[in-house]
Parts: structure tokens; C-alpha cells; sequence
């Protein structure tokens, strides 16, 4: 487009074009063709403006959410899936007629493959945009019934189930998107999509997953706590048993709620993307590790009934001196829950301003001056 055409549409906009603005406009100049060079040809709605458009060179993509457990991931999992998807016909190589017999012309779109439709926003009509003919499917052309192809019934495509292995490899991450590529639907002069299922990982009961790493919450007794303790903790995600010795190689360490310990190479597979598609071999995954954190479990009101409590005492740190204080209350109190902390907190605030006066009087402000 010439300087003086861009400056006759800035100018006239398109009736400047058409030859309706102005000084008599750009003779001959079709106004397709400048939306042809200034928006590329047709892709996206077009408004106002009757054209065949470009058409798209690839089918869809099918999106699938896949819900996957922590052990899937941990272990991997191969499972077997039967699709249905749409396929060229082969009765007519996706023509749509019997073999020898010519398409006419679409009545409804008159060969263009598209046909004209008002876009609107909210009540306010922008225009019209070009939307593929529902009729021929954007061919531009259509078969009489009787010439129709009898497999597919003039729809060019058919329907067709077909087995895949879904391959979960260990240590995929939650959100790995797992691709069979032209696997999706087909349809005449255009290459298929992809079937793409995107793996959604289900909340754990004992383990939480961050990266190759994994998280476990245990409960000790107060006895394990204070004395130490040896035994199997939990049960990992491949059915082994994991066991603890607190006294290793002659440690003495009480343990509080919170504490945390790592055990090295005891978390999920790394999974990387180079190594994904290598058979297995005899070399050893690399994982990453395991926290635990202890959580102390206080004895019951009735444990206490059964033991000397001086005794007890006595073998126990002694208790805090009371904190200096010029004048001491005694504490009523009564168990609490922590869940009214705060509660109607809200409603005990008060804006001042409401009772003494002090708020802006609207009314004030709309007296005509």
C-alpha cells in the first residue's frame, strides 16, 4: 500500500477508498485487500467484509485431565485406553461423494466456504465476522444427497476406536502433560491434533510432594520422645518399611514437636526429560529425599492416675520461677477453643464519627450554590 492510499484511508477511513470521501477517493482500490496487508489475510473475524479467509492447516488439540496417585508416580504405571476419534473416511478419501460424481456449488455461502455473522458486545453490535459455513464445513461445495458417499453419509469423516498405552515413568511431576501426537481428530487437507493428557496428582494421606522431594508427619510418644526410640516409622510408597533409630551410633537428643530429620535419597524418582524415553537398566535412580517431622503425642488426664506423681517429678527438669510482678491476680480460666479467637471482632469496632457528629452531612454537599 502506496503513501497516498494509507493517507486517504487515515484521512476517509474506508469510504475514502470506495470512493465515497474526500476528493473522490482511490478509484479501483478493493478494500479486502487492504485488510489483506494490514492484518496478515483473513485470520480472525473480519468485519464487514466478504472474504474466504485463511483456512487452518491443523485440527484441534484434545485437552484430557488424568488424576494420577503419589504411588503411580513414585512407581510408574503403564495403562491401557481405548479412544474414539473421527478419521478421514476411506469410503471416499474425504470427499464426501461417490466415487465419479462432481460437488456443486454451496448454496448457503455461494462457494466461499464462510458466510457472514453479526458480533456483538454486550447490546452494542460491533459488526459482522466471518464464520466457517455450517452447510459444506468450509469446502465451498456440497454433494447431492443421492451422490453422497454411503459410508460417511456426505460428513467426509467417520468415527474409529484405537488402543494406546498411557506411559506414566516414575517421578513425572503433577502437570506433566503426556502427548500422542496426531493422535486427535482428522478431517480432509489438514493434519491432526495432538491428544494431550495432563496428569493431575491426588492428595496424599501421609506423604505431601515438593519436586523430587516428599514430606512425612510422624507422631512420637512423649517416652520416644524423651528416651529415644528404634522402630519402623511408615510405610513408603512402594510398600517397604522405613526404620528409625533415634540412638544411631550412640546419639542422645530429645526430640520436641517440629523437630525434623532428612533421610538421604529416600524421595521420589528425579525424573528428567533427556533420560525420559531410556529403557531401564541396571544403573540406580537417582531420588531425592525424605523429611520427616516429629510431632510429640502428650499423655492422656488418665495416665497420671496410674504413677507416683513426686516420683515423677523428681526425675523431671524442675518448673519455672514465677515471672516478677508488683501485683499478682489469680487466673480463672477455662478450656478454650481457638477457632472463636478473635471472633466478632467486626462488630466491637465502632467509627466514632457516627455518634459524635463528626461525619459529612451529603446533603450539605448538594445544596445548589
Amino acid at each position: 500500500m502506496d503513501d497516498q492510499t494509507r493517507e486517504m484511508y487515515d484521512q476517509y477511513g474506508l469510504d475514502g477508498l470506495r470512493g465515497g470521501g474526500g476528493d473522490g477517493g482511490v478509484h479501483g482500490f478493493n478494500a479486502e485487500d487492504l485488510f489483506e496487508h494490514l492484518f496478515g489475510g483473513g485470520a480472525g473475524p473480519s468485519f464487514g467484509f466478504h472474504s474466504g479467509g485463511r483456512r487452518r492447516r491443523r485440527g484441534d488439540d484434545s485437552v484430557n485431565p488424568y488424576d494420577v496417585t503419589l504411588e503411580e508416580l513414585y512407581s510408574g504405571k503403564t495403562t491401557k485406553m481405548q479412544i474414539e476419534k473421527t478419521v478421514v473416511c476411506s469410503g471416499c478419501i474425504g470427499t464426501g461423494g461417490k466415487s465419479g460424481t462432481r460437488p456443486k456449488e454451496c448454496s448457503r455461502c455461494e462457494g466461499e466456504g464462510v458466510v457472514m455473522t453479526t458480533r456483538a458486545v454486550g447490546s452494542a453490535t460491533v459488526g459482522f465476522a466471518r464464520v466457517t459455513c455450517p452447510q459444506c464445513k468450509g469446502s465451498g461445495k456440497t454433494y447431492k444427497e443421492k451422490d453422497r458417499c454411503k459410508k460417511c453419509k456426505g460428513e467426509k469423516v467417520t468415527k474409529e476406536k484405537k488402543r494406546i498405552d498411557l506411559e506414566i515413568q516414575p517421578g513425572m511431576p503433577d502437570g506433566h502433560k503426556i502427548v500422542f501426537s496426531g493422535e486427535g481428530d482428522q478431517e480432509p487437507e489438514m493434519a491432526a491434533g495432538d491428544i494431550v493428557f495432563v496428569l493431575s496428582q491426588k492428595p496424599h494421606d501421609a506423604f505431601e510432594r515438593a519436586g523430587a522431594d516428599l514430606l512425612a508427619h510422624i507422631r512420637i510418644t512423649l517416652s520416644e520422645a524423651l528416651l529415644g526410640f528404634e522402630r519402623v516409622i511408615l510405610t513408603h510408597l512402594d510398600g517397604r518399611g522405613i526404620r528409625f533409630d533415634s540412638r544411631r551410633e550412640g546419639a542422645r537428643k530429645i526430640y520436641k514437636s517440629g523437630d525434623s530429620v532428612i533421610i538421604r535419597g529416600e524421595g521420589m524418582p528425579i525424573w528428567k526429560k533427556e533420560v525420559a524415553g531410556r529403557k531401564s537398566t541396571s544403573e540406580p535412580v537417582a531420588r531425592g529425599d525424605l523429611f520427616v517431622v516429629f510431632e510429640v503425642e502428650m499423655p492422656s488426664d488418665d495416665w497420671l492416675e496410674t504413677l507416683d506423681v513426686k516420683t515423677l517429678r523428681s526425675l523431671l527438669p524442675p518448673g519455672k520461677p514465677d515471672i516478677p510482678a508488683a501485683v499478682v491476680d489469680e487466673a480463672k480460666f477455662e478450656e478454650a477453643d481457638l477457632a472463636l479467637f478473635g471472633d466478632g471482632d467486626e462488630d466491637a469496632w465502632e467509627d466514632e464519627d457516627e455518634f459524635d457528629g463528626g461525619g459529612t452531612d451529603d446533603s450539605t454537599q448538594c445544596r445548589n450554590q
